[in-house]
């Protein structure tokens, strides 16, 4: 009889450590599982950071100038941009002719 019964416990005991083990992994992948969410939610809290940052930047672009204001205040830049290459090129030609003129006259 006593092996019956041992032979049964050993049986159970091998079912019950399995059972530890499947559980024991199971708890593992939800740890891991766990983590992943844990460094998501990071991701996310960070991306909140930067767009309520972003909001404040905007209001206070906003309160200084509109978004139509600086695309016309760009125009202008550019504008002057051009206006000084053409001025700068207009006035060396100019020097340049003045130059070859002085020289005639020196002949």
């Amino acid at each position: 009889m006593p092996d019956i019964q041992q032979d049964g416990w050993n049986e159970w005991s091998k079912h019950v450590l399995k059972e530890l083990q499947r559980l024991n992994n199971g708890q593992d992948s939800i740890r891991a599982e766990l983590h992943e969410l844990r460094n998501g939610l990071a991701k996310v809290s960070a991306i909140e950071n930067d767009v309520i940052e972003l909001k404040m930047w905007k209001r206070n672009v906003t309160e200084i100038t509109s978004p139509t204001q600086l695309q016309e205040l760009v125009k202008k830049v550019n504008d002057l941009e051009s206006f000084k290459i053409k001025a700068i090129a207009i006035f060396g030609f100019v020097q340049l002719a003045m130059t070859v003129i002085i020289g005639l006259m020196a002949i």
